[in-house]
């Protein structure tokens, strides 16, 4: 019995540091993402590594221009989930890439976009680009509640 009982304190060790460094798995083609940030409007602009130009300050919503290496984006936040996600609906209307994480969202260029994922972490989410050619589908129904934000769709 005495030989039998090392092998197990090595085998049970060695499968957990196999677990672990996920196997299989290939890190080089997963970016890495952080944890999704939080905080005022300052404190992600911090992270962000951007000099916040505040736009709006208002009990809604707080909302800043942002310049980096990588090009201009707007950082705003919500006072509350809700408000975020009528944001998010509206602002689907226009098309556009969005960085979006708990009461905030940057907006910009996709490159802008997925360069900040890198530091604030978040999801990314892309709206349709809409053209406004002859007909505006959208003219009398401004509630959001439902709207998909799809061309076509009331």
């Amino acid at each position: 019995m005495r030989t039998e009982r090392p092998r197990v304190a090595l085998v049970v060790p060695a499968l957990a540091l196999a677990l672990l460094s996920g196997c299989g798995t290939n890190d080089d083609e997963a970016p890495k993402v952080p944890k999704t940030a939080t905080g005022s409007l300052e404190q992600l602009a911090d992270k962000a590594e951007c000099d916040p130009n505040v736009q709006t300050d208002a009990d809604e919503l707080r909302q800043a221009n942002c310049k980096t290496g990588y090009g201009r984006y707007i950082l705003t936040t919500f006072a509350t989930d809700r408000g975020l996600r009528e944001w998010i609906n509206e602002a689907n209307d226009y098309g556009g890439s969005y960085l979006v994480g708990r009461k905030w969202v940057a907006s910009g260029d996709a490159k802008v976009v997925e360069s900040l994922r890198g530091r604030l972490g978040g999801t990314v989410e892309t709206a349709p680009a809409h053209h406004s050619g002859g007909e505006d589908h959208d003219t009398e129904d401004h509630d959001t509640g439902g709207h998909s934000g799809h061309p076509g769709t009331n």
